[in-house]
């Protein structure tokens, strides 16, 4: 299984190696990820209107004890949350979002 975070590819770019997270991430003190299922909910609640969006492909074992499922009471349900950086050793792949004629995002090969 593999979790995903989002991220604006400018972001991402500019990281060049282990991601800190986002200002809400920090803000925050851990970084948001979603799973495959929770992915399409998590783009219209909060990415529409953006666009140039990746999605990182991530090993959840290789985060190890700093990845919590903490329960989300505003979706009602478990979301995984790193306390600390996401290293490139637990990085799988990094893919755009494309969007379709209607705006709606299109998720890349989840596998």
């Amino acid at each position: 299984m593999l979790i995903f975070k989002i991220v604006p590819r400018a972001e991402w770019e500019a990281a060049g190696g282990d991601y800190h997270g986002s200002a809400h991430d920090r803000a925050d003190g851990f970084l948001h990820f979603s799973t495959a299922a929770q992915l399409p909910e998590t783009l219209r609640l909060y990415y529409a209107g953006q666009d140039d969006l990746m999605l990182v492909a991530v090993d959840p074992a290789a985060c190890g004890d700093a990845l919590k499922w903490e329960h989300s009471p505003s979706r009602g349900e478990d979301f995984p949350h790193l306390y600390g950086a996401l290293t490139c050793d637990a990085m799988k792949w990094a893919r755009p979002i494309a969007k379709d004629a209607m705006g709606r995002f299109v998720l890349p090969d989840l596998l």
